[in-house]
């Protein structure tokens, strides 16, 4: 059942870096999206450590007269979840949209997946149709969203997409379990009410593309390791692994090939030792350490340098 009609305020939350030229538009073009909601709604800026005169931008457009943006300034560059973790922490809708600052993912969706998301869904996920990237973007993509699919289990189309819905409670859990990572996958564990739908996908009209940052080798190694518990543990099960099948294999060739095969035990040694050095990796400091450690660590995602604007300190309720 359809609960629009209880909806009564929106945040959108868009983590930014480096995106001087495609800022004019996109508050622009993000903030015509919301008035056509016809709800009050708040749209949260994160500036996220630029250095290319995107803060001094922002600052002017959350301290304009009857301005709806708020500026987040983090004291340095933490990436785009984190910095979306830090938006979250101020936003205040009952429904939060997530956006990317590059204009790729049009703001002109907003309206949409607010009401796919009233429809009583509580994280509304989009698929880029028709995307406009370059191949090696694209294939990087794939393959973080293969990967993503085979470690968590939970399957949503397009993990690379920033324009999310998020309902409130979900983005309440996700601040007061104050785990890292890849913000759709930790939403998606939350909750099996998800849905997708297809927008369009636009080229890159300003600026530089931060394909390297965001999908180089390093990046997708990196995801893998936030996604595993412990990195540790696939890396003893492989050394487990790797010490059975050494094994088997010098079982088997003695059988066939006689005792010379055998090396006066020193290799059935090794088996053995690979076998246990893995499984203690993989069971020991894999899992049980490296919970422990991720649990006792608990930094925040971000540290937030100034807020600027009607931010929620300071307001009884959002602007009509």
């Amino acid at each position: 059942m359809s609960d629009a009609a209880h909806l009564s305020s929106v945040s959108v939350v868009i983590p930014i870096f480096n995106e001087a030229q495609n800022l004019p538009a996109l508050l622009q073009c993000t903030d015509a999206a919301c008035r056509q909601l016809g709800l009050c709604y708040e749209i949260i800026l994160v500036d996220d450590g630029s250095r290319d005169g995107s803060t001094a931008l922002l600052r002017a457009a959350a301290q304009a007269p009857g301005s709806r943006f708020v500026a987040v300034l983090l004291n340095r560059n933490y990436g785009q979840h984190p910095a979306i973790l830090a938006g979250f922490s101020q936003a205040r809708g009952e429904v939060i949209i997530t956006l990317d600052a590059d204009l790729q993912s049009p703001p002109e969706e907003i309206p949409r997946m607010v009401s796919i998301a009233c429809e009583g869904y509580d994280i509304v996920g989009a698929i880029r149709a028709n995307r406009r990237d370059g191949w090696p973007r694209q294939l990087a993509s794939c393959a973080q969203n293969r990967l993503i699919h085979h470690v968590t289990g939970k399957s949503t189309a397009d993990y690379g997409c920033v324009l999310r819905a998020y309902r409130r409670p979900i983005v309440t859990a996700l601040l007061q379990s104050r785990e890292s990572g890849i913000v759709p996958i930790l939403a998606n564990r939350l909750t099996e009410r998800i849905t997708d739908i297809e927008i369009s996908h636009a080229p890159r009209k300003q600026g530089m593309s931060h394909f390297r940052t965001l999908y180089g080798l390093y990046r997708l190694y990196d995801l893998a390791a936030t996604l595993m518990t412990a990195p540790l543990s696939v890396i003893g099960g492989l050394i487990a692994l790797a010490g059975f099948c050494m094994g088997m294999g010098m079982l088997l060739l003695r059988g066939l090939l006689g005792q010379v095969w055998a090396g006066d035990g020193v290799f059935t040694l090794f088996a053995f030792l690979f076998t246990f050095i893995g499984a203690q990796l993989m069971a020991l400091l894999g899992e049980y350490l490296g919970r422990i450690y991720q649990t006792l660590r608990a930094r925040p995602a971000a540290v937030i340098q100034q807020v600027i604007g009607a931010s929620p300190a300071d307001r009884d309720e959002f602007m009509p």
